[in-house]
């Protein structure tokens, strides 16, 4: 299996610290050198809070109270940012700390007082560096463009959020692509590319079962003509309404959509950007490929919930078949042998896309039941969560990434949109 394991390097950001002028400089050196060095170590870049927005999170070290007025002139709430504000046992730092961020959130920003006990805090640093973590992925996903190739599917009925409102409370860009962009024939050079990434694929797998070698050319011009469009407008991730290229032009995305999300072009499916938007969060979040899927099954006595799709990147497979569309009969699909083991899904949902649903659970075995998607893998999350999601749906289509990581998502959350 190619690797596709959880990134964790350290993240720069911005260090603005601030001390009253009526403490003596020579008294208060010590203090913030011995928590400037762990705080280096961990990626701190010197700023002067001059008025203008950092290049990476910022955090405010609050050495001494009387700065308040200070630290509020180094922010920008209105940037919706969540502010990190450090505080020591110390010089009036904790209550100075807290009427910081109190102003703040009555200005209608967010954030959090992360207190460190001392410069040794190891727990305290670790969390620390995770709140810098949340606030640089926060970023990159404001800095994001995913493209909407089509509109949404037709049955997305709870999955069809209005691009302002993903762009507001998520952050992406949406830039809607009309889907003759992708019906188009492809030009000499995109077939070309297309049949080489036919050949990989075919040389890879351990079987191909009912495919013909045209239909994989075909399927396989689709990925340079998707590249072409991520190239053209700058996209980070995309969506599309592949259903249409199916029923239009007889021939699938699914490899397309696979080798884009090998390479770190986060590709969905059926048009359905809360799913997609999730899989970039995963992806910025963890740095793992995430696979997005059908809830199909659910066994509820034995606590488990099957996933089936018909793309899935090569990067979360051991093995994998090339099979035809399961709907369709059509194109080229991939079905899969994922590895066993804990695995997170995760659902986004609301008005507003404002909520978050993090199941931990472990893959127990790959399935292949000829009345669903051709990847299918039957993952064990508990009966409490199968009636969780059965009472109270946020949509149909699921993401998995190999990992327990729910706790971390949840934080992330509850800091940076809740």
């Amino acid at each position: 299996m190619r690797k596709s394991g959880v990134a964790s390097p350290a993240t720069p950001f911005a260090l603005f610290v601030a001390a009253s002028p009526i403490h003596d400089p020579a008294t208060l050196a010590p203090l913030v050198e011995s928590y400037g060095a762990p705080l280096a170590a961990m990626g701190a870049v010197p700023f002067t809070g001059d008025g203008r927005r950092p290049d990476a999170p910022l955090v405010v070290f609050v050495v001494t109270g009387g700065t308040e007025a200070r630290v509020l002139e180094s922010l920008d709430p209105a940037s919706l940012e969540p502010v990190i504000v450090v505080a020591h046992p110390g010089h009036n730092s904790l209550p100075a700390s807290l009427e910081v961020l109190a102003r703040v959130q009555q200005l209608g920003g967010r954030g959090a007082v992360h207190y460190l006990s001392g410069p040794g805090d190891e727990d305290g640093l670790a969390r620390l560096a995770d709140r810098i973590h949340a606030v640089a992925v926060r970023r990159a996903l404001h800095a994001s463009r995913i493209g909407l190739v089509g509109e949404p599917s037709d049955w997305l009925v709870a999955s069809r959020p209005n691009p302002g409102t993903v762009r507001a409370v998520w952050g992406p860009h949406v830039v809607p692509i009309p889907l003759d962009a992708l019906l188009a024939e492809p030009g000499a050079a995109e077939r070309a590319s297309g049949a080489a990434l036919a050949r990989d694929f075919r040389a890879g797998a351990a079987a191909v079962a009912e495919p013909a070698e045209a239909d994989l050319a075909a399927s396989g011009g689709v990925l340079a003509v998707l590249k072409r469009l991520v190239k053209s407008e700058r996209l980070d991730a995309l969506t599309v309404r592949c259903f249409d290229l199916v029923t239009k032009r007889h021939r699938t995305g699914c490899l397309a959509l696979a080798q884009l999300n090998d390479e770190g072009v986060i590709a969905g499916c059926e048009g359905d950007l809360v799913t997609t938007v999730a899989m970039l969060w995963l992806h910025r979040m963890l740095g793992a490929i995430p696979w997005m899927a059908n809830p199909s099954r659910v066994d509820r006595a034995r606590g488990t919930l099957l996933l089936a799709h018909c793309t899935i990147a090569r990067g979360l497979v051991g093995s994998y078949r090339l099979r035809s569309h399961f709907e369709s009969g059509l194109g080229v699909g991939v079905q899969g042998e994922m590895p066993t083991g804990s695995v997170t899904l995760v659902r986004l949902g609301g008005v507003r896309m404002e909520r978050l649903r993090a199941i931990e659970g472990d893959l127990l075995r790959n399935t292949d039941h000829a009345d669903l998607c051709r990847t299918q893998v039957e993952v064990e999350i508990g009966t409490e969560a199968i009636d969780a999601m059965l009472a109270d749906p946020l949509g149909n289509h699921v993401v998995l990434v190999p990992g327990r990581h729910a706790a971390a998502l949840r934080r992330w959350h509850e800091f940076v949109i809740a």
